[in-house]
């Protein structure tokens, strides 16, 4: 019979790492940043870490010298959230084997934590992106996924490590639409036996339980909202006041403000999209936008500032409707960073390990009143849009 020797603490804590790292759809294709330095003694460094931006350049034209400044700018990724699964057992059962343990204990564990996990960022992710595929009352096809693999490649989102989330509505969908089309007989298979999507279109395809729809303001697409005051820049947009609301999430345009490539900074003649990122209450007199509008200079994005009563427009989803939240995204759109978790003394059990970027702890103790085994994992972690523009909403809701 297997004894607790078998039981030790690095090995409980390495298997339930990879149990839960597993389970990690969404964090699993994203960046994963790791940085032992918090639980260094004498080396903390806060809950924030800063991760800089591309530097962005002007061109000169013709020979003369044209010196510009160069402005760093960062992203500030917080890492204060943790979350823990805790559990109990007594001395009986310590009889069990690493596989019994996991089986038990560690799966049903890992597998509530990695939700949770997966639920938290994903819904603070999303909101953060600003640019959408509109296919509002059509029914999810190829051409979705084509035109956001095209909204990705606009924004020089490099072409290895794409991937589509897709809610399970968009999965059943898209298994149908894509049914007939040509592919190895491998996907076919998966496709029919396991409603698998596989490779398409450039992109690694996803199914997660934990995308849901967005429910927008009750602006309706034209929102009868109009700018107040000429050539606005920046994160805070003044507009007439107005009776509906928006909300985090919602994304809208303005008239006559265009995106431009991001290098040569030309117009593409397609309206830039903006995501709101605070709710707005019901008389707003400003919106807060991401990204901020920049009209020159090295980091412009847009073609011109906005115009005074300029309309704004709602895309997607009207008023108080869902606004689909299906995700393409390339990895370096987003980042999920882990931090150990400093390990007690004095306790039964303690071990700390990484992998693949993400820190786990286990911690177990004794209770000799009612000979039990309480035991706790724990992850501290913070998750940041570092480069939404790298990142494409599909609504498609036919």
């Amino acid at each position: 019979m297997a004894t607790n020797t078998l039981l030790n603490a690095d090995m409980i804590t390495k298997r339930a790492l990879l149990i839960l790292h597993q389970k990690l759809t969404f964090i699993g294709n994203i960046n994963r940043a790791y940085d032992d330095s918090f639980a260094q003694d004498g080396a903390k460094i806060g809950s924030t870490l800063r991760i800089r931006q591309p530097n962005q350049f002007t061109v000169r034209s013709g020979s003369a010298l044209s010196v510009q400044n160069v402005v760093e700018t960062n992203t500030a990724l917080t890492v204060d959230t943790q979350l823990g699964v805790d559990f109990e057992f007594s001395s009986k059962e310590l009889t069990m084997n690493i596989d019994d343990y996991a089986k038990r204990y560690l799966e049903p564990a890992m597998a509530r934590l990695a939700a949770q996990i997966e639920a938290n960022v994903w819904s603070s992710m999303y909101k953060s992106v600003a640019n959408v595929v509109d296919a509002d009352t059509v029914a999810p096809a190829l051409i979705h996924l084509n035109r956001a693999r095209k909204r990705l490649t606009d924004s020089l989102a490099p072409p290895d490590n794409r991937n589509v989330l897709l809610s399970t509505d968009h999965t059943v969908k898209f298994v149908d639409a894509l049914k007939g089309l040509f592919q190895d007989s491998t996907q076919i298979k998966d496709q029919y036996r396991e409603g698998m999507l596989g490779r398409i279109a450039g992109f690694d395809l996803y199914e997660s339980t934990h995308v849901s729809d967005h429910l927008t303001g009750t602006a309706a697409k034209i929102t009868g909202y109009l700018s107040n005051g000429a050539t606005q820049t920046g994160a805070a947009i003044v507009v007439d006041t107005g009776t509906t609301t928006f909300l985090a999430g919602d994304v809208v345009t303005f008239a006559g403000v265009f995106d431009v490539h991001p290098e040569t900074k030309v117009s593409t003649g397609v309206l830039k999209q903006f995501v709101v990122t605070a709710n707005s209450g019901t008389s707003a007199t400003s919106l807060a936008i991401s990204p901020a509008i920049v009209a020159s200079g090295a980091r412009q994005n847009v073609s011109s500032a906005i115009a005074d009563n300029s309309a704004v427009v709602k895309i997607g989803a009207g008023a108080n409707e869902l606004l689909n939240s299906s995700l393409a995204f390339q990895k370096d759109a987003f980042t999920f960073a882990t931090a150990d978790l400093v390990l007690p003394k004095g306790v039964d059990m303690a071990s700390r390990q990484v992998y693949d970027g993400i820190s786990l702890r286990f911690v177990r103790d004794y209770t000799i009143s009612d000979d039990q085994f309480p035991a706790r994992f724990d992850v501290l972690y913070g998750a940041a849009a570092i480069r939404p523009e790298l990142a494409c909403r599909i609504h498609a809701d036919g």
